[in-house]
């Protein structure tokens, strides 16, 4: 699975649960960035991620 963040390529280590918003996959340092805002919570992808972006 590929980042969700435009313009990125790289592989998704982490899904972005955002309470406002719908739940993202990113890669390593998107999750760095964007797991500091308040009330976003980052889990580690687990190999079948499929079920959690629903």
């Amino acid at each position: 699975m590929i980042c969700s963040e435009d313009d990125c390529d790289q592989i998704a280590a982490v899904v972005l649960h955002i309470p406002w918003d719908e739940n993202r996959v990113v890669c390593a340092p998107h999750a760095r960035v964007l797991g500091r805002k308040d009330g976003i919570v980052t889990d580690p992808l687990p190999d079948s991620a499929e079920d959690l972006l629903e």
